[in-house]
């Protein structure tokens, strides 16, 4: 008997929560039994949740993550579930248990480290050095974790090649960034068919601090095709009967791979699972398959995942938000209430002298639109009160960006008294344009908990909050928020071009130094040298105020945090 039922389930982890976690574990493998399945599939780290990091060096929570993994053993009467965990004896690895028919059989651990961008796996893991394969029914199988599968020449290779594995399993904590999911899938389909066999690839789903986890596990088959896929940015439950004879009858028609496994003379290990039988006459599933969303669709719900996830995660239930009748504002208003439900969203407008009309009483439309709460806090008076203490040190001097600030830092003081008062989470509403020009106001805009757009350029928010626009019957976010010229409101007709660039100059400018690191003078071949240097020197000089601010969600593999550490005292300009 060659036909597998495959479940792979893509949870959502909560790094530290042991137990929660074991509890969905163990909730999966029930399920995948009652659906007859063979193997059951679990994300990279599911134990301890991904990434771990320094509880990591806690031996602690070493011990107490095996623990569960014995506990997880004795749930699996009559099934095989591969589950991510932190191995440890002389030292620590990323690792997968081979759990079956209620024992804990195996061990794999990872071999590829990752240690770019948001990963920093050396810190923590030692590299596996043993490649294993394993039997059940007669059929050879390999298991892999995350970056393992990345590399054409990984263990999944010398799995298919020299171990006959025809399954293909890697269990991942892929973090998310736009357009990778598609990027991802066409890897994997690369490793099907170049090593014609099934690969089942079980991926995390959920927000952790700035990170977030897609999901879009997916089975492939042989040639390329995809037999089963995974929701996005949702837990999701997802089984399929794979043809492992097929695999076998594919290889047959290609001599060529004998010769490729003879020239790996790779060391692997066997690892005999079980023989069984395989029950017979079990009816074929409907393939599970969900289909991709589109780009900016896809952006927002990771948005609105990694929001809900930080939020609900760190204990909070609801969140208080500065509404100005601006798009950014106006666009994480829209993210939040539909991450938490509009009842746990709270929106304040805070006008001062120069605070227009039309942005009172498009605020107040937009929580309208959106039904969520709303209420306005004037700042005139306390604005005219500080004026008036720093009348005496300040004379002498012209009006500038420091009263200008006092207005800001004003309405930051407004709303962590609501957020210390009643328990609100204040979101931020500054962009990635903003944060990289240094075109925000630290303890003011900037102050909060969490920044939900700050790796969203100015751009992107405009096509976000047009694309939001246009889901449901009526558009929610005002159209005068959108096509009115941005401003602070914090001067006499102010217009956020009398500091910056106009937002599609100033964004390419800012994608290509920020996040592909072209040299200024490169980037000054398409746009004026000035200019250029003008925008890069923003950049450098405000590393300071981005250290201060709140993680927000990661959407580029550039975002300010984990993928961008630059020193904040520094000389170096090119």
């Amino acid at each position: 008997m060659t036909r597998w039922r495959i479940a792979m389930a893509q949870i959502n982890t909560l790094v530290g929560d042991l137990e929660g976690n074991a509890r969905k574990i163990e909730a999966g493998i029930q399920r995948a039994r009652e659906l007859g399945a063979d193997l059951v599939l679990f994300p990279e780290l599911s134990v301890t949740g991904y990434p771990p990091e320094d509880l990591l060096l806690k031996p602690a929570f070493l011990e107490a993550n095996l623990a569960m993994v014995a506990r997880l053993a004795r749930a699996t009467q009559g099934i095989t579930a591969i589950v991510g965990f932190a191995d440890m004896d002389d030292d620590v690895y990323n690792a997968a248990a081979i759990l079956h028919d209620g024992a804990w059989i195996h061990t794999y651990r990872k071999h590829y480290l990752p240690n770019y961008a948001v990963f920093d796996e050396d810190r923590y893991f030692r590299r596996g050095e043993t490649i294993p394969i394993y039997r059940r029914d007669k059929i050879a199988f390999g298991v892999s974790i995350c970056e393992d599968i990345w590399y054409p020449a990984g263990p999944p290779e010398i799995q298919a090649l020299q171990g006959g594995a025809r399954l293909l399993v890697n269990i991942s904590a892929s973090p998310y960034h736009a357009g990778k999911a598609a990027t991802r899938e066409q890897m994997l389909v690369t490793r099907a068919t170049d090593n014609a066999a099934v690969v089942a690839f079980c991926n995390l789903v959920g927000g952790q601090d700035e990170l977030v986890f897609d999901g879009g596990s997916v089975i492939i088959d042989e040639r390329g095709q995809v037999i089963a896929r995974g929701a996005q940015f949702a837990e999701d439950f997802i089984v399929a009967d794979v043809d492992l004879g097929a695999v076998f009858r594919r290889r047959l028609h290609d001599p060529r791979r004998r010769k490729a496994a003879t020239a790996l003379l790779t060391d692997i290990s066997l690892a005999a699972i079980a023989q069984d039988r395989l029950p017979p006459n079990r009816p074929t599933l409907t393939p599970h398959i969900v289909e991709p969303q589109p780009p900016l669709a896809e952006i927002y719900q990771a948005l609105v995942l990694g929001t809900r996830d930080y939020v609900r995660k760190n204990g909070f239930e609801k969140v208080v938000i500065g509404l100005s009748g601006g798009i950014d504002s106006s666009l994480v208003a829209c993210i939040a209430a539909d991450a938490l439900g509009p009842e746990n969203v709270v929106g304040v407008a805070m006008p001062s002298r120069y605070t227009s009309d039309m942005s009172n009483t498009d605020a107040a439309l937009l929580a309208k639109n959106l039904g969520i709460g709303f209420m306005t806090i004037p700042i005139e008076h306390v604005f005219q009160a500080y004026l008036d203490v720093l009348a005496e040190p300040f004379t002498g001097t012209p009006p500038n960006v420091a009263e200008e600030n006092v207005q800001a830092r004003i309405r930051g003081n407004y709303l962590m008294a609501l957020s210390n008062k009643f328990g609100w989470l204040v979101l931020t509403t500054g962009n990635k344009s903003e944060m990289s020009a240094g075109y925000a106001t630290l303890y003011g805009d900037m102050a909060g908990g969490f920044a939900v757009i700050k790796d969203v350029l100015k751009t992107l928010v405009y096509d976000l909050s047009h694309w939001r626009n246009t889901q449901g019957d009526t558009p929610v976010i005002p159209e005068r928020c959108i096509t009115r010229p941005p401003s602070a409101e914090l001067r006499p007709d102010q217009k956020d071009t009398d500091s910056l660039p106009p937002y599609d100059v100033l964004d390419a400018i800012l994608k290509a130094y920020v996040e592909e690191d072209q040299a200024p003078e490169d980037i000054a071949a398409s746009y004026d040298p000035a200019l250029v240097q003008r925008v890069t020197r923003m950049v450098d000089r405000n590393e300071y105020k981005r250290r201060q601010a709140p993680p927000g969600v990661r959407i580029t593999t550039r975002a300010f945090g984990k993928d961008r550490r630059l020193p904040i005292t520094q000389r170096f300009t090119k």
